[in-house]
């Protein structure tokens, strides 16, 4: 049986390299010629395809080191929860990003017409000011997508993977462009809700959450991670579009949900919520996860046997 995996669209785009590089690590639970792609235009389209049927998994961006959070993906994972049945995050890939500017055979006009994905042209702005010049800015739904409008006459120049060179049979006129060097994407893998992946010591946990429209009520809430020295690694708001001024927030936090601290951070956080939606624990692939306090679990683990003790009657030493 093949495992469909919805992922954003056309063929070559770096989606589709972190999708494949994500097969070869076995995180869809299929060898590679076992799973079917199915192209979409959008994170939400990709992440919707799910509970549709179409799509046992997709594969998304979800942050990028040059422009932050792929706020697209942040709305279809909120709206997925909010929504429908909810979705998981089961992994991650860090990508190293490289852009090549292409275009057909021809020769370029005067003033351009360049095509990427907005996303992109965030991150090539000033190369193209510095070696193209003045030109029109073309929004596609891809960078791969750029690549198909240059060969269609659509556009001059797309900045796309040079796969995408390959792919539509364009003339690569420059690589490496980029106005920050070494940009890198972070990908993810989303599915059903389900049981969690094994804690493998270099997690990442993920919730979304609305607060009270109290005064200190994010403060009080943020507070409760940080009494149990559990880090967080990001954290954006973006509104829910019910009302002006509502917002929701994403947090990424270092540590798995067994983790024992992690655990209790978000047992104490729920009773500050409006509403909460857990995205899921996964292996990190970026070391920015790695907990800062490895002896939590036993220390935890040995408060907890403490307090059952008293309990009972027993007196016990405290644990150093």
């Amino acid at each position: 049986m093949s495992v469909i995996v919805a992922y954003l669209g056309p063929q070559g785009t770096f989606t589709e390299e972190a999708l494949w590089a994500l097969a070869d690590k076995g995180q869809f639970g299929a060898h590679k010629q076992d799973i079917e792609l199915l192209a979409c235009t959008s994170p939400r389209e990709a992440i919707d395809a799910i509970h549709a049927g179409h799509a046992h998994f997709a594969c998304v961006a979800i942050e990028n080191s040059v422009d932050g959070a792929v706020t697209p993906t942040f709305d279809a994972l909120a709206s997925a929860n909010t929504h429908h049945s909810g979705v998981q995050i089961y992994a991650e890939l860090d990508l190293p990003i490289a852009f090549s500017a292409m275009k057909r055979q021809e020769i370029v006009a005067d003033k351009p017409t360049v095509a990427t994905h907005p996303v992109a042209y965030q991150q090539v702005k000033g190369w193209l000011a510095d070696n193209i010049g003045e030109h029109e800015f073309l929004a596609a739904s891809s960078n791969a997508a750029a690549a198909h409008m240059v060969a269609r006459g659509q556009a001059d120049i797309a900045i796309a993977p040079r796969r995408a060179a390959e792919i539509c049979g364009l003339s690569i006129i420059a690589e490496e462009v980029a106005d920050v060097p070494g940009a890198r994407t972070r990908f993810v893998v989303v599915g059903l809700p389900g049981p969690v992946p094994q804690p493998t010591g270099i997690d990442r946990t993920a919730v979304i959450f609305t607060v009270r429209n109290e005064p200190g009520s994010l403060v009080r809430l943020l507070t409760e991670f940080s009494l149990r020295g559990v880090d967080l690694t990001r954290i954006e708001s973006r509104p829910t579009t019910q009302k002006l001024g509502m917002y929701r927030f994403q947090v990424d936090i270092a540590g798995h949900i067994d983790d024992l601290s992690v655990a209790e951070a978000l047992r104490a956080v729920y009773v500050h919520c409006d509403s909460i939606h857990f995205l899921g624990s996964w292996p990190a692939d970026t070391p920015d996860a790695e907990k800062k306090n490895a002896q939590d679990n036993k220390l935890l683990a040995s408060a907890q046997q403490w307090v059952r003790d008293a309990r009972a009657g027993r007196r016990t030493p405290m644990v150093d």
